[in-house]
């Protein structure tokens, strides 16, 4: 996709809770202006602004099978356009989706040249363009109508939420819609002020456990048998922690979830949570990592924002997956489980492929047959960017309160 394609949630994205939607028999159908209004938030998780959102449908009913969302280019211009439809299309069309409609929200002007583009990209692909609208002001137009009657050129008043489909919506889907994608990437934030504080400190007294134990290798020697220490003490802390959310529980004390925090440093403790990742715990496991990555200091955001972003992915939740990669790769542009996780999930690989990478007992023995598979990965430059536990890498400073 081309770089100046303004950062979107462009993750296939399915109903939130597709177990409840199924135990409803809730039907997700874009099959009139008003239905097709209706259920966008709710697919999406917040109400779109200055978004284009394309959604992939299955004849004859105009039954929803995957949502795009993509920040509507601003300035406008024919080329831009071009990359969102071209990206949009290529989506549909690897998933062999033949029909599709689209909201677009924003003014006129911005929205004119998506329109066609979306269209004539469409045309070129084989895929039937349905309807499209653009939303404004609370009033909507169609890009189909001609009609004065129907769709008059002051557009259409319309509140979706009087819909019946979206009360049917809201009914099925346990989770409520954010009033925007600011309140999105909300859910992610680090806290600040007297926890960011605590945290800090708590952080700080899990690094000297770490520094002092590697301090006493290097005089002794066995600088190999503490980092097994270390990583086992690591293991057995991120199981516990899964074990505990899967059972409905929390971890709130600041020196737990410090100690969750650098033992994810560790390559080999990441990789044991990742295959941990049961999608049938999705939603234990997403409070979980949005837990730790909101307590996370910097420095150590990468490996649970990268954990929550697999998660929401799995979910079906692309704009919570996209906020949790932005976290990953602001605290380390280069982590490679983060940018692996975005290459796949904007080249619009569906939450079906969300699949664990290995079994704990894989993970395992591939690092014991691994030469130095307590060392992590290092890169060209000879740093580490998907975070090996180093000591180095924020070493106390004589002022820290311990």
């Amino acid at each position: 996709m081309s770089q100046t394609l303004t950062a979107g949630d462009e993750s296939p994205q399915k109903p939130r809770n597709p177990q409840a939607q199924q135990e409803n028999s809730v039907p997700l159908r874009a099959d009139s202006p008003e239905a097709l209004l209706a259920i966008v938030p709710h697919l999406l998780g917040f109400m779109p602004e200055a978004s284009l959102v394309v959604i992939g449908t299955e004849p004859p009913c105009g039954g929803v099978k995957v949502t795009l969302r993509y920040d509507l280019p601003d300035p406008s211009g024919a080329g831009i356009a071009a990359d969102v439809a071209a990206h949009a299309i290529g989506v549909l069309g690897s998933q062999e989706i033949t029909t599709m409609v689209a909201v677009a929200y924003g003014p006129g002007a911005l929205v004119d040249l998506v329109a066609a583009a979306v269209r004539d990209a469409g045309r070129g692909a084989g895929i039937d363009l349905q309807e499209f609208l653009r939303v404004e002001g609370g009033r909507y137009w169609s890009y189909f109508c001609g009609d004065e009657e129907c769709c008059p050129a002051v557009g259409v008043p319309i509140d979706p939420r009087l819909h019946t489909q979206a009360a049917a919506m809201a009914a099925a889907v346990e989770e409520r819609v954010l009033p925007g994608r600011a309140a999105v990437a909300a859910r992610v934030a680090p806290f600040g002020g007297n926890v960011a504080e605590s945290m800090r400190q708590a952080t700080r007294r899990a690094e000297r456990h770490v520094t002092q134990l590697l301090a006493k290798a290097r005089k002794s020697g066995r600088l190999g048998a503490v980092r097994h220490l270390i990583a086992s003490e690591g293991l057995a802390t991120v199981r516990a922690m899964i074990t505990t959310y899967r059972a409905g529980g929390r971890y709130t004390a600041e020196y737990q979830l410090a100690r969750m925090m650098v033992a994810l440093r560790d390559l080999r403790v990441r990789d044991d949570a990742w295959a941990r990742m049961d999608p049938a715990y999705r939603d234990a496991h997403r409070r979980l990592w949005i837990d730790v990555t909101r307590h996370a200091q910097p420095g150590y955001v990468a490996a649970p924002a990268a954990l929550l972003a697999f998660v929401a992915w799995q979910c079906g939740d692309g704009a919570l997956a996209n906020v949790a990669l932005d976290r990953a790769l602001a605290d380390d542009p280069r982590y490679s489980m983060a940018l692996l996780l975005r290459q796949v999930i904007t080249a619009g690989a569906p939450p079906s492929l969300a699949r664990l990478p290995m079994t704990p007992e894989e993970v395992a023995a591939s690092y014991d047959d691994a030469e130095g598979g307590y060392d992590g990965a290092v890169g060209e430059d000879g740093a580490d960017h998907d975070h090996e536990m180093d000591s180095d890498v924020h070493d106390l400073d004589s002022d820290d309160e311990l």
